[in-house]
């Protein structure tokens, strides 16, 4: 697998240190992929079906006040099943992949002992591989080499230090955002301290990490139709209210925070409430950014041998996923 989680620790065991029990059954069934794809509606199905509760596995829904541009569950499906995650943080807060590794595991602990698997919904794959490989411990930091990258990235640019990633680690680059300041960052410190690849080193641990007996689901659509989903899903955001969101946010003092977290729409439309940016182009770019995210979501996914694609042309209907679905988890159970 080419992703790699840089910079967290984890291990086999709760947030009070017990370990799991040896699987005996299935553990976790996870719905992943990119925006867009169905995972919501497909994962509620599950869940309804095997009486149990899910785990959000997307890192933008785990902050209140955002709905509408994280396209969260609604009200009422959010009332047909538990879930665990959405809406539990303020835009000011953050959940690390290693933060949410215990709590995410604990909740997984919890539903195993009453017999019942975990379903995980969610594109966020470094979430996803958190919770069902864990995370491990990277080299050590050096604050002296952190410092120098991060001044680089202030002086020319962080298109400099991705373009530095991209020559030494093309297969950590390919799955992260060139815009994401702190994996770059990382991914380079670790280079510099031990001489090795980012990449390289989640592959060894790969190889030797117990991970959560779990089966991942996934929709494949033909990319074209992807993107016309994309471009729908935008433009049912804009008619449910996001500029309202938008501006209740900035009234509330969340516009920086809306920046950091770099969460797809908010950082477009945000342009144009603040009268930068015409609306049509703001849309525009909203739905470019949103079809590229999902492009790097694709390359995630695809390089994880166990995720399972049902075929969107063949698998027309929620009913066909979900007897495919449960038709794997019943004979793995």
């Amino acid at each position: 697998m080419s992703a790699w989680a840089p910079d967290y620790h984890g291990a086999d065991a709760d947030a009070d240190g017990e370990e799991f029990p040896e699987a005996s059954v299935i553990q976790v069934v996870a719905v992943v992929g990119p925006t867009g794809s169905g995972k919501t509606a497909l994962g509620i199905e599950i869940a309804d079906a095997l009486e149990t509760e899910i785990i959000s596995a997307d890192s933008m829904q785990f902050y209140r006040g955002m709905e509408i541009g994280t396209g969260a569950p609604s009200a009422d499906e959010l009332a047909a099943v538990k879930h665990h995650f959405i809406g539990h943080l303020t835009p000011d807060q953050e959940m690390s992949a290693g933060d949410y590794e215990i709590e995410a595991r604990s909740v997984v602990k919890a539903l195993n002992e009453a017999g019942k698997p975990a379903v995980v919904v969610g594109g966020s794959g470094l979430y996803v591989r958190a919770l069902i490989d864990g995370m491990f411990d990277g080299p050590g930091k050096d604050e002296g080499i952190r410092r120098v990258l991060e001044a680089e990235a202030e002086d020319s640019g962080i298109a400099t230090l991705y373009g530095r990633l991209e020559a030494i680690d093309p297969e950590y680059a390919e799955v992260i955002s060139s815009n994401d300041l702190r994996r770059t960052v990382r991914a380079l410190e670790i280079y510099d301290v031990s001489g090795e690849k980012a990449s390289d080193l989640y592959s060894r641990h790969q190889a030797t990490r117990k991970s959560l007996d779990a089966v991942q689901f996934a929709i494949d659509y033909p990319r074209e139709e992807l993107y016309a989903r994309i471009n729908r899903r935008v433009d049912q955001m804009l008619e449910m209210g996001l500029i309202g969101e938008i501006e209740r946010l900035e009234k509330e003092g969340y516009s920086k925070d809306i920046m950091r977290l770099k969460s797809l729409g908010y950082r477009e439309m945000l342009s144009y409430v603040k009268g930068e940016r015409e609306y049509e182009d703001s849309v525009e770019l909203m739905k470019m950014h949103t079809r590229r995210y999902a492009k790097r979501q694709l390359t995630w996914f695809r390089g994880d041998s166990r995720v399972r694609y049902l075929d969107s042309r063949t698998h027309t209907t929620g009913m066909f996923r979900l007897k495919h679905v449960m038709g794997v988890v019943k004979a793995g159970m």
